[in-house]
């Protein structure tokens, strides 16, 4: 005969036997997530990455670095490049590939090109354009400006009076398109690009023997990088 137990303390119920969990699927891929890691946190458990690589667009393997578009939000040059890129693409124009690439340029690269170095260059080509992707700026030294077709993308105010009142023309660059779509009978010209003063400082350090380049000094005077190598009684001068 069963003599149920004095104590009345009930067990827990069983649990029924652990199963799969059904497959998860994401798109084309289907996942089985073992029965261990149901009860992780969800940051415990490692993410899921379909794809891993290089960054191209961060820098990884970007090796053309040359300019596609103007940094510059300008609206008028965006103009101006959207009907070149249309220029270059339907004339094959080796002259209008070089404006486009020119408009895409740094002002650093875009020297501007004074009223003395356009006179010159212009000798003898009256009837020719002169086409600056840059600014041309007065020149008090020059006391005679010829008649002059000039094309640029930008004038001085002084520079664009003293052309018209001489008898030329100041054009822009859309005006260009429809007398000379394919760069003919023009004169590319370009300002002098390192006749900035920051160029001066480039090159082999200063005080080295054969360098030229100028130092980066608060003054000019005694006190100054004038001891040795700077004279001969500091031990040497270069």
């Amino acid at each position: 005969m069963f003599y149920a137990p004095s104590s009345t303390k009930t067990l827990p119920p069983v649990p029924p036997p652990s199963s799969p969990p059904p497959p998860r699927n994401h798109g084309n891929l289907v996942l089985l997530i073992p029965v261990a890691s149901r009860n992780l946190h969800p940051t415990d458990a490692a993410p899921f990455c379909p794809a891993q690589g290089i960054d191209l667009v961060a820098g990884g393997r970007n090796k053309k670095t040359k300019r596609t578009a103007p940094k510059s939000d300008d609206v008028y040059l965006k103009l101006l490049v959207k009907l070149y890129r249309f220029l270059v693409r339907r004339t094959k124009s080796s002259f209008n590939a070089v404006i486009l690439k020119r408009l895409f340029m740094s002002k650093a690269n875009r020297p501007p090109l004074s009223m003395r170095r356009l006179v010159k260059f212009m000798e003898g080509k009256g009837d020719q354009i002169a086409v600056i992707v840059g600014t041309v700026t007065d020149d008090k030294r020059v006391y005679e400006v010829p008649a002059m077709k000039v094309c640029a993308l930008r004038f001085t105010e002084t520079a664009r009076a003293r052309i018209i009142n001489a008898g030329g023309e100041c054009l822009t660059f859309d005006q260009l398109a429809l007398r000379a779509p394919l760069g003919q009978n023009t004169v590319l010209l370009r300002g002098p690009k390192n006749a900035r003063e920051a160029v001066r400082h480039f090159g082999p350090a200063p005080g080295v023997p054969h360098s030229h380049t100028k130092p980066y000094v608060r003054s000019k005077g005694r006190k100054f990088e004038k001891a040795r190598g700077r004279r001969n009684s500091r031990g040497f001068k270069v």
